[in-house]
């Protein structure tokens, strides 16, 4: 059959698509011969067992001409049953169309996404041009950083924006083993060097990452840590006092009011009781009565800011055990005052108390977990692994107040960035699961955050356990291989219609590889973030790789660091 010659001349146009006469000539890969709203299918002539060039996950074109429609390639397959080694085979191509890149009037190229001109049956398909890959994944005005490169070519960076990374929050989500805490260290290293005035706090769970910021962090411990128990708020402290069970209906109320008396005591503390209590075996340093708030003065924007005593605790409660008409059963009131001292006496738990009483203000912590000022290192790496199990979630639940609250009354001179490592810990899918005051101060952040200046990375390998409205506040996600398909569900709900197919591949993708997507983004691209150096990389529980013990260590030994002595 003849063609017409308005075909034959689109033909002509159309099938010499090289750059200069140094470019092969076997770009070409086959010719369209289906075509929908969305999707296309390309017939390929196979000749020596490969189709070079073209293969799951990678982009192609089909010339047009004045511009070349972009497809990604999700199927591959022969049109013949049996396999012809002595001749040429046809196979079909099966590609979802993402955008087009057009060329200017002045020979520059943009890439659009959508389609408004769709390819003819019989158009040319080639191997896509490098810069066209770099058109499309050109963030055009935007100020990028580099991270990696594209996964179907090294030589195209793969940038994203940083500002709308941070301020938009991210995740970073794959399974045990592919990379997460070094594509995490590589983000972090390059956002601290962008943004001078950010603060990054990292809830690190497996002590990891203090080894990958040797020069721009602190490392916060069970040993250096200093958070006094009159910061917590009350649910918080109680989470603590119980062991992480939920108080019963009078030891909440008991201790909700000894909290209260001992409050409204510190406030009004005379020049007798403070040389009292200096001699108490309760307190360890004395108060600096000038830093106290007056009666009546604001308590400021959280409850926790009020500091009170743990000996005007006790004695609240003792009181209450003297009174002759009791309100509470005395045994209930014996038992949480024995609670509150073998809590006190307990050398895992140094931290709440043991430099308490010689801080009128949060002013030391804020200066210490947030870097304020960070005198070259911007980076607090908040090691969780060797505190006790039950303060976990209130310790990680301040902290995140905290973190929105700095960001908030820094009127902008501060940006604060919360890394949660192991995210679906402490904002689980599950909402009778996790620890309730937790999920609330990441859900502010998630939700409030970014006007003020406090931004949420998400880490996890287990999406389909985090809480689904944490991670659609989170704009840009890197997804790394995931072979749960309940994990790929969620990645398939959160990325764009357009490019659905792109996930089809994510349970076989490489190490350091990742399908990022988002406002951080121009495009869903499949990329592969860059090596870094071994002093570069997290290293599990703080030891670099290789490195051991210089003998075994005694039993004695190791039961006195399980007991934080």
């Amino acid at each position: 059959m003849q063609l017409p010659a308005n075909h034959r001349q689109f033909e002509s146009e159309i099938t010499s698509d090289r750059r200069d006469p140094s470019q092969p000539t076997d770009r070409a890969l086959g010719r369209v011969i289906a075509c929908s709203g969305s999707r296309a299918t390309i017939a390929a002539s196979v000749a020596r067992g490969a189709l070079d060039g073209c293969a799951i996950g990678r982009l192609l074109s089909i010339n047009l001409g004045r511009s070349r429609i972009v497809g990604l390639v999700y199927e591959m397959r022969a049109l013949e049953p049996i396999w012809n080694e002595a001749a040429a085979n046809t196979v079909a191509v099966e590609v979802e169309l993402l955008g087009e890149v057009v060329d200017g009037e002045s020979g520059t190229a943009r890439f659009d996404s959508g389609i408004t001109s769709y390819p003819p049956i019989g158009a040319l398909a080639h191997r896509i041009r490098s810069r066209d890959l770099e058109h499309i994944h050109d963030l055009g005005q935007r100020k990028g950083v580099v991270l990696g490169s594209l996964t179907q070519d090294a030589g195209v960076s793969a940038s994203v924006d940083i500002e709308r990374l941070l301020s938009r929050h991210f995740a970073v989500l794959g399974t045990t083993g592919v990379g997460k805490s070094s594509a995490v260290a590589l983000i972090l290293r390059k956002a601290v060097a962008v943004k001078p005035n950010l603060r990054v706090l990292i809830l690190d769970p497996h002590n990891e990452y203090a080894h990958a910021f040797p020069d721009n962090s602190v490392r916060i411990d069970a040993n250096t840590l200093d958070l006094p128990f009159w910061l917590f708020r009350f649910e918080e402290f109680a989470d603590i006092v119980f062991r992480g069970r939920p108080p019963l209906e009078d030891e909440a109320e008991i201790l909700r009011e000894a909290i209260a008396t001992a409050r409204a005591r510190y406030r009004n503390v005379s020049p007798q009781d403070m040389a009292r209590d200096l001699g108490s075996s309760v307190l360890k340093r004395p108060l600096d009565l000038g830093a106290a708030r007056r009666p009546g003065e604001s308590s400021g924007t959280a409850e926790f800011a009020a500091p009170y005593r743990l000996a005007d605790l006790f004695a609240a409660i003792d009181e209450l055990i003297g009174l002759h008409e009791l309100r509470y059963p005395r045994t209930t009131l014996r038992a949480l005052r024995v609670r509150l001292e073998t809590l006190h006496a307990d050398p895992r738990y140094g931290f709440l108390f043991a430099h308490a009483n010689s801080m009128e203000t949060i002013a030391p912590v804020v200066s210490q977990v947030f870097r304020v000022p960070h005198r070259g290192r911007p980076i607090t790496v908040f090691q969780l692994a060797g505190l006790p199990s039950e303060v976990v979630n209130a310790v990680a639940s301040s902290l995140a107040r905290l973190s929105f609250d700095l960001a908030m009354a820094s009127r902008g001179g501060y940006e604060v960035l919360l890394l949660c490592e192991e995210a679906h810990r402490y904002v689980p899918q599950d909402q009778a699961l996790g620890f309730t005051p937790t999920r609330q101060a990441i859900a502010r952040i998630a939700k409030e955050g970014r006007k003020y200046g406090a931004y949420l990375g998400i880490v996890t390998q287990r999406p389909g356990e985090l809480d689904p409205t944490i991670l659609s506040q989170c704009s840009t996600v890197f997804a790394m291989r995931l072979g749960n398909e309940r994990d790929q569900q969620i990645i398939r709900a959160a990325i764009a219609d357009a490019s659905a197919s792109t996930i089809s591949f994510l349970s076989s993708i490489g190490n350091r590889e990742a399908i990022a997507f988002g406002e951080a983004v121009a495009t869903t691209m499949r990329m592969r973030f860059a090596e870094q150096r071994p002093e570069e990389l997290p290293a599990m529980a703080g030891r670099m790789p290789g490195q051991v013990e210089p003998r075994e260590p005694l039993v004695e030994e190791l039961v006195a660091r399980m007991r934080g002595l």
